[in-house]
């Protein structure tokens, strides 16, 4: 079998509803640069330290359809520092769903939940 090339990114898509209230909530996360297409604008790419997240636009009489309700994660976001993560989204007036918590696995968490109902988990490793 011939060698695979190298993965060099995963990029999330999330469906939403409003395209400008995502771009804005996702901007207090971090994310910014927004490229923004469409007449009117129906699809955007956000990135957050090499990071991209898709956004685009539901159509017709499509609704966002998260994980979150169900509490389950729709993204995961690895980060360095999640007490100046925290100091940042609170700064930002970001709500915080869930934690911070030590989970079993090693990992200290928090949940977001964006204005769709997408849960948004921020985490650093324990060291």
């Amino acid at each position: 079998m011939s060698p695979r090339p190298k993965v060099l990114t995963t990029t999330p898509l999330l469906v939403v509803s409003d395209l400008q209230r995502s771009i804005d909530f996702y901007g207090r996360l971090g994310f910014g640069e927004p490229g923004i297409w469409g007449e009117p604008p129906c699809f955007a790419m956000i990135n957050r330290d090499g990071l991209e997240l898709m956004l685009s636009l539901t159509e017709g009489a499509a609704k966002p359809q998260p994980n979150g309700p169900h509490g389950v994660w729709d993204m995961y976001i690895r980060i360095a520092d999640l007490d100046a993560e925290l100091a940042a989204l609170s700064q930002a007036g970001v709500a915080i769903d869930r934690g911070p918590v030590t989970t079993m696995y090693d990992m200290r968490e928090i949940d977001i939940i964006d204005p769709d109902g997408y849960r948004i988990c921020v985490a650093q490793n324990v060291e």
